[in-house]
């Protein structure tokens, strides 16, 4: 028998308290420095029209974000470090368990750059072939020879479990991502991995993180009978090897794609890859209910952030 809308809103909110001991357009979606316990959620798309629709009987509207310091990921025989990178979404829940995920504008992901090791010396040479010999012969400076790496979120993502991410072994989400390379001879359209063919990424927690629920009130301040409940998953290190890699494209307007693919081997199947992020710090807010929000779950949320952002 199909669940009622009433009996899945108790059953999250439910699962909220018990763990303590257990995309779309808005207009708030740029970064905003949030007070209190609203602080992890400066881009949640709280206006975007589907997070507002939310009236908290059949869908409930949340904000969900994940940080991590620093990390890797292997593609092919290359391995690329990670900057820092906040993940955020807003999540709408539906009957059954199936939730709608939203991203703001620029994208669920945003990544710091990074150095490539060994620079374009040790992406591309050494090599035989005249046109890449020529170039490995001009990198005469560091300058030259520099190579920026960034993961960049592309497309939305999808398939998000919460439960996954309280404990350990169970891909959280499906997260489209594309890295962009960047170099004097690799121009600034150089990327493995494209919105039609991306690299899809399936986190799952190698360790175990801490978990605790916080109550607070309409701006963030710390209430144990506070309007909103926030949902901390804290310090896991994440982990993948599922996800295939293909070629690079636009390398040297296209002219290199095949020299970075070489150095690199690319495409490469899945099981030749992995992404590492170290201590992942993963947070869920929204409103307490379900009567006390019902129908306006999601503009009591947009009314919350709003108050916490002045």
């Amino acid at each position: 028998m199909r669940p009622s809308p009433t009996r899945v809103r108790l059953g999250l909110l439910a699962a909220l308290t018990a763990l303590t001991a257990l995309v779309s357009m808005g207009t708030a979606s740029a970064a905003t420095e949030l007070s209190g316990n609203w602080a992890p959620f400066t881009r949640c798309p709280v206006d975007a029209p589907a997070m507002l629709a939310a009236d908290g009987k059949i869908d409930t509207a949340l904000c969900l974000s994940s940080h991590s310091a620093a990390g890797s990921i292997k593609l092919g025989s290359s391995v690329v470090p990670t900057g820092a990178s906040d993940l955020q979404l807003g999540v709408v829940t539906h009957p059954g368990g199936t939730s709608t995920l939203i991203s703001p504008p620029g994208g669920a992901l945003i990544a710091d750059s990074a150095q490539l090791p060994g620079g374009l010396l040790g992406l591309m040479c050494p090599s035989d072939i005249p046109v890449v010999s020529s170039i490995c012969k001009q990198i005469t400076n560091v300058s030259l020879n520099r190579v920026t790496a960034t993961i960049e979120s592309v497309n939305s993502p999808s398939d998000f479990k919460l439960i996954a991410g309280t404990t350990t072994g169970q891909q959280i989400i499906a997260l489209p991502v594309r890295i962009h390379l960047e170099n004097t001879f690799l121009g600034s359209n150089c990327y493995i991995g494209s919105t039609s063919n991306p690299i899809v990424l399936r986190p799952q927690n190698l360790t175990k993180p801490t978990i605790a629920t916080q109550r607070f009130d309409a701006d963030g301040t710390p209430n144990t009978a506070g309007v909103a409940t926030r949902l901390a998953l804290i310090g896991a290190d994440q982990s993948d090897s599922t996800y295939a890699v293909p070629g690079a494209s636009g390398c040297g307007l296209g002219l290199l794609d095949w020299a970075v693919n070489l150095k690199t081997s690319l495409p490469s199947a899945a099981g030749n890859n992995n992404v590492v992020l170290n201590s992942a710090s993963t947070y869920l807010g929204g409103v307490n209910g379900p009567a006390a929000v019902a129908p306006n779950d999601g503009a009591l949320l947009s009314q919350y952030w709003h108050t916490a952002a002045q």
